[in-house]
C-alpha cells in the first residue's frame, strides 16, 4: 500500500525539500532545485525508482513532530524493545544540498535498517558508485554527484546501498547525504552537531518576528514555516508544491507539475507575509513578480520557473507508473502557455498593497504596470483561460473580467494616492465599462448569482472572491445570492468544489476533490457577512484536515477522507492564514484588500453605452 498523502511531512533548506514518510522513509527529493529531476521518486513509482528507508525493523507505534518552530523533523519510533528517534533535516553551502538523518537511541535497544535507493532522472538513471579515501560513498550519474558520509557499515549489493544495526539508549548516529556537481572538488565531511544548531537557531530567530495572531498562533506559524520552505532563498521565487503528479483524484488524469511559481499567488503571499512582519520575504518575492512579468505585455505568462524562467515545457515520464497508478506523470506544466485574464489584476494588486505597506516600487515597475493596463485595454473583451486552467477552450469567464477591473483600479488607486502620471480619465472610463459589463452578463437573474461564464448558469467558487477584491461590497444582494448558490451547488460534506467539472467542459475526463482555498474563501465571505460562527466552525473543520505535522494537500476527497493533489500546497496554506488573521484581527487581510475604491461606488452602477453586448468570442 502507497503511503498516503497526508503521512508525509516536509524537510528542506530553502532551495529543495523532501518529502519524509510517517514509516521514516523518504520518497520524494529533487537536487539541487525543486524542479530539478528527482533522485528519489518513489512517490511516484516504487522503491526502484529511488528511496532512503530508515526505520525500525520491527513493527513500531510512530508519533512525530516538528521541533519548535523550525523545519526539523522528529519522528519517534517504538518497539516492543526500545524507543528510537529520528531527526530529519536539510542545509546547504558552498554549492551543496546536505540531507541529513540523526538516530538517536531513547531507551531499550532497536534493531534497525537503512536501505538507501539512489536513482537519478526521475528513477531512471542508476549511478556509478565508489568509496572515497575518507570513507565516504560517491554516487555519480553525470553531472550529479551524491557523498554519503556516515559511521555505519553499509553494504552495497543489487544497486542499492544498506545496513542493519542496533541502537541503544543514549547512543547517536548520523547519516549525511550531500549532492554537489561531479565535476567539482568534493567538500569536506560535514560536522552534524554544528549544522543541526546553526539550523535551529536560524529558524527560531526567523519565526521570532511573528508577532502571533491569538488563538491561532501555532497554526499559522506552522503555515508560515511552510511557506519558507517553498521559498527559493536566492530569487524569492515561491514554488505552488514540491511535487509533481499527485493526483486531484486518486486514479484519475488530473495530476500537474506544481513546482512553479504562479502569478495567481501574488498578492495572497504579499498580504500572509506582510501582516504577519516578514518584510524582507515580500520585498524577495515582490521583486521575484516584477523580473517575471518584466518585458513584452502580451508576452505575460501565468506562470514562471523559480527563477522567473518561461520555457515550462511539458512532457510525460513513460517508466513511472504515477501515485496509486494515477497517470500520467507530468513534467513541465503546459498551462504556462495559457492566456488568464486574472494575472493582470494580481500583479497591480500586489503592487498596489506594497506600496500601501511601504514598499514603493521604483520608476521601471510602474512603467511596466502602465503597459500591462494599455495591453489589457486591448485584450480584455477576449475570452481566455480561466483561473482554473482549463482545458476545453477559452471561454468569456467572470472571474477574470472582475480581475480585469481590479488590474485597471489598482492602477487607478496607485496613481491617485502615490502621484503617479497616468491618463486617469481614461482609466475610470474604462474600469466603470468593465464593472457594469461584469453586473449584466455574469450575473444570472433567475439564479440570483453570478455565474462562471457569461450566458451560462454554472458555478464557479472563484466568484467567492468578488467581496474580497473589492469589486461588491460582501452585503450586495447579488454576493448574497452568489453564497447561497454556491453553498446549494458546489458544497460536498461542507466543503466547496471549484465548480462541476463535466458540466464546465474543462476537456478531462474524471473529476476532482474539493478545493481547499475555495473552502477558506467561503469561510471569509462569512466572516464578511457577520457570520462569525458559521466562519469559525468552517475554519476549525479545514484546520483539523492538516495532517499530524500541520500540513495541507490541494484538495480533499470527503468520501475517501483523504487529502489529494500536490503536497504541500502554497495556496492552501496561504489561505489557511489569510482566514485566520480575518477571524482574529479587526481588520484581517481579506477585509483590507476589499475595501472598495472611494472614486467607485459598488452599489450605484451606471451602464455605459454598448456595454450590454456580449464580448466578442
Amino acid at each position: 500500500m502507497p503511503t498516503l498523502i497526508e503521512d508525509y511531512a516536509i524537510i528542506g533548506n530553502c532551495e529543495t525539500a523532501a518529502l519524509v514518510g510517517l514509516n521514516g522513509t523518504i520518497d520524494w527529493l529533487c537536487l539541487p532545485r525543486f524542479d530539478s529531476p528527482a533522485c528519489f521518486a518513489a512517490l511516484l513509482g516504487d522503491e526502484e525508482h529511488g528511496h532512503f528507508m530508515l526505520s525500525p525493523v520491527e513493527d513500531a507505534r510512530v508519533s512525530r513532530t516538528y521541533r519548535h518552530h523550525t523545519l526539523i523533523l522528529e519522528t519517534l519510533f517504538e518497539t516492543e524493545t526500545g524507543a528510537v528517534k529520528l531527526i530529519d533535516f536539510m542545509t546547504r553551502a558552498d554549492g551543496n544540498c546536505n540531507l541529513i538523518r540523526r538516530v538517536q537511541g531513547v531507551h531499550g535497544t532497536v534493531a534497525m535498517r537503512l536501505d538507501l535507493v539512489v536513482r537519478f532522472n526521475y528513477g531512471s538513471a542508476v549511478p556509478w558508485v565508489s568509496r572515497t579515501g575518507d570513507g565516504r560513498i560517491e554516487f555519480v550519474a553525470g553531472p550529479d554527484r551524491l557523498m554519503l558520509q556516515t559511521t555505519l557499515d553499509v553494504d552495497d549489493h543489487n544497486l542499492r546501498t544498506s545496513a542493519d544495526f542496533e541502537i541503544t539508549e543514549g547512543q547517536e548516529i548520523d547519516i549525511a547525504l550531500s549532492w554537489s556537481l561531479s565535476y567539482r572538488a568534493l567538500t569536506p565531511p560535514l560536522d552534524i552537531s554544528d549544522e543541526l544548531d546553526a539550523l535551529e537557531n536560524r529558524w527560531r530567530h526567523w519565526v521570532g518576528r511573528f508577532q502571533g495572531a491569538g488563538e491561532y498562533t501555532n497554526i499559522i506559524t506552522r503555515s508560515l514555516i511552510t511557506l519558507k520552505a517553498l521559498t527559493h532563498f536566492e530569487t524569492g521565487g515561491i514554488v505552488a508544491a514540491v511535487t509533481t503528479s499527485l493526483p486531484e483524484q486518486i486514479g484519475g488524469p488530473r495530476n500537474w507539475d506544481y513546482r512553479f511559481c504562479w502569478l495567481r499567488d501574488a498578492t495572497l503571499t504579499l498580504y500572509a507575509l506582510l501582516e504577519c512582519d516578514f518584510v524582507d520575504e515580500a520585498i524577495s518575492w515582490r521583486q521575484w513578480l516584477i523580473r517575471a512579468a518584466a518585458g513584452s505585455p502580451d508576452q505575460l505568462q501565468i506562470m514562471y520557473g523559480i527563477a522567473g524562467e518561461r520555457q515550462l515545457d511539458e512532457w510525460t515520464v513513460p517508466w513511472l507508473p504515477g501515485y496509486e497508478n494515477s497517470v500520467p506523470v507530468r513534467i513541465g506544466n503546459a498551462a504556462a502557455g495559457q492566456v488568464q485574464l486574472d494575472v493582470f489584476g494580481e500583479i497591480l494588486d500586489a503592487l498596489y498593497y506594497a506600496r500601501t505597506k511601504g514598499i514603493p516600487a521604483d520608476d521601471t515597475a510602474w512603467g511596466l504596470e502602465c503597459a500591462l493596463v494599455t495591453h489589457l485595454q486591448n485584450i480584455w473583451r477576449e475570452p481566455d483561460d480561466g483561473i482554473w486552467e482549463q482545458r476545453g477552450g477559452r471561454k468569456q469567464f467572470t472571474h477574470s473580467k472582475i480581475m480585469a477591473w481590479v488590474a485597471v483600479d489598482r492602477a487607478i488607486r496607485s496613481a491617485e494616492e502615490f502621484d503617479l502620471p497616468a491618463p486617469l480619465d481614461e482609466w475610470r472610463a474604462l474600469r466603470t465599462e468593465m464593472h457594469a459589463l461584469v453586473c449584466v452578463q455574469g450575473y444570472d437573474t433567475e439564479l440570483g448569482s453570478f455565474v462562471q461564464v457569461f450566458g451560462t448558469k454554472n458555478l464557479d467558487a472563484s466568484l467567492l472572491m468578488i467581496p474580497t477584491l473589492g469589486f461588491l461590497p460582501a452585503d450586495d444582494p447579488r454576493m448574497i445570492g452568489t453564497v447561497a448558490a454556491i453553498e446549494k451547488s458546489l458544497l460536498v460534506d461542507g466543503f466547496v468544489k471549484r465548480y462541476h467539472n463535466q458540466q464546465a467542459g474543462d476537456g478531462l475526463p474524471g473529476s476532482e476533490g474539493v478545493f481547499l482555498a475555495c473552502s477558506f474563501w467561503l469561510a471569509d465571505n462569512y466572516v464578511f457577512q457577520g457570520r462569525t460562527d458559521e466562519a469559525r466552525a468552517l475554519f476549525e473543520r479545514l484546520a483539523g484536515l492538516c495532517n499530524d505535522v500541520g500540513l495541507l494537500s490541494e484538495e480533499y476527497e470527503p468520501h475517501l477522507k483523504r487529502q489529494v493533489g500536490n503536497f504541500p500546497q502554497a495556496f492552501s496554506h496561504l489561505c489557511l492564514i489569510n482566514t485566520a488573521l480575518n477571524l482574529s484581527r479587526a481588520s484581517g487581510p481579506s477585509i483590507q484588500r476589499g475595501q472598495a475604491s472611494d472614486t467607485q461606488p459598488q452599489q450605484r452602477v451606471v451602464l455605459p453605452a454598448g456595454a450590454d453586448d456580449v464580448p466578442p468570442r
